[in-house]
């Protein structure tokens, strides 16, 4: 039986791990917004399959899809890939799925925020999102994992990094904004950031990239590479749209100290060029009244940053482009004892995110 907790993780003992620590295994979605993806959403399925087989190499992964995909997904994905049918809007499983946290003896809880797709009737990028709520509680449900009630705070799973040691990372833009939590003060968000993951130190940035759709997030900013160190997207072009946010990031981030009072070493990675649609790709998107614009030559964020760590392993987003080689030789380095996979992801770029966002770490038990 799962239970809902009529408590919080703080005051149970129980901690957000960093992705960094050991996992049971990933959470994915299957892409078929014909909205979002182009072609009937196949190139952005033939991406997602990939990221998958890169994961099992390392962890365990569950696709959770549609029951009229099932079949479909079945074949493309590999066999030792677990297929589950829960329905969903879309395919941000950071996002919408669960934030699992454990304690001290291993005890694996989940957390249930409210979830209101990026922003709400009035700025969020589609409608309805009422399948994606409930797939938090499913996956606990499936999982056997009791459950805490986070309905009083919107947040999505890619607005904020934690390093499993009590500081957390976001963005004023994302967490602040009146489309997410209008009621609640800065320092209100804060505690419920206390209460639920059991941080002691919320580190502010202000904005996230340029262009964002999701508002802000963090994990296209900067990731924890480990407890005090972080990796962050770079430019040294000041004509770049991301150039200033970025600036502003790393200037802060020299300043910060973390919550148990270390300084932070700050990797660099510099950013590949950034995706535009063709006229022919963008005609291959249904338009429909709450869409988000992907029409020719709007651009779409590329960045390293949007990584997924699992056990031993590290998934890269690459590009077909020549910073691609340099990033794969930064990642070696900054994870000797990892090995680093990079799967070619543009697809997943141009509907709005990459590989951070479309999966969700369970961490081991």
């Amino acid at each position: 039986m799962v239970l809902t907790i009529n408590s919080t993780p703080k005051k149970d003992g129980y901690r957000m791990p960093g992705e960094f620590e050991l996992h049971k295994g990933t959470w994915m979605l299957w892409p078929t917004r014909t909205d979002t993806w182009r072609s009937g959403a196949k190139p952005a399925q033939k991406a997602y399959a990939e990221v998958a087989e890169a994961i099992s190499q390392f962890e365990p992964v569950t696709v959770c899809v549609e029951t009229e995909r099932f079949e479909n997904a079945r074949a493309l994905l590999p066999a030792d890939v677990r297929v589950v049918e829960i329905s969903s809007n879309d395919a941000w499983m950071r996002d919408i799925g669960p934030t699992f946290i454990k304690n001290d003896t291993g005890e694996v809880r989940g957390v249930d925020w409210a979830f209101n797709a990026w922003g709400g009737l009035d700025d969020g990028l589609y409608f309805p999102w009422d399948k994606d709520v409930l797939v938090k509680q499913k996956v606990l449900e499936i999982e056997h994992v009791n459950r805490y009630d986070a309905s009083d705070l919107v947040l999505e799973g890619g607005a904020i990094t934690v390093d499993g040691e009590g500081t957390l990372i976001t963005t004023e833009e994302c967490l602040l904004n009146p489309n997410r939590n209008p009621n609640l003060t800065k320092e209100e968000v804060e505690e419920k950031l206390s209460n639920y993951l059991n941080i002691q130190k919320v580190i502010w940035l202000k904005n996230g990239l340029a262009g964002d759709e999701t508002n802000g997030h963090v994990d296209e900013v900067l990731f924890y590479v480990r407890p005090g160190e972080v990796a962050i997207g770079w430019t040294d072009d000041t004509n770049h749209p991301q150039y200033a946010v970025l600036q502003d990031a790393y200037n802060q981030m020299k300043e910060e100290t973390d919550a148990k009072g270390r300084k932070f070493t700050i990797n660099k990675i510099q950013l590949p060029k950034q995706i535009t649609l063709s006229e022919a790709e963008s005609l291959e998107i249904d338009i429909t009244s709450t869409s988000y614009d992907r029409s020719a030559g709007v651009n779409f964020i590329a960045t390293y940053i949007n990584c997924y760590l699992c056990n031993g392993g590290v998934i890269l987003p690459v590009f077909n482009d020549r910073q691609d080689e340099i990033a794969i030789k930064t990642f070696e380095n900054m994870f000797p004892d990892r090995k680093i996979v990079p799967v070619y992801t543009r697809e997943i770029s141009v509907g709005g995110g990459n590989i951070h966002c479309i999966t969700q770490q369970q961490p081991q038990a």
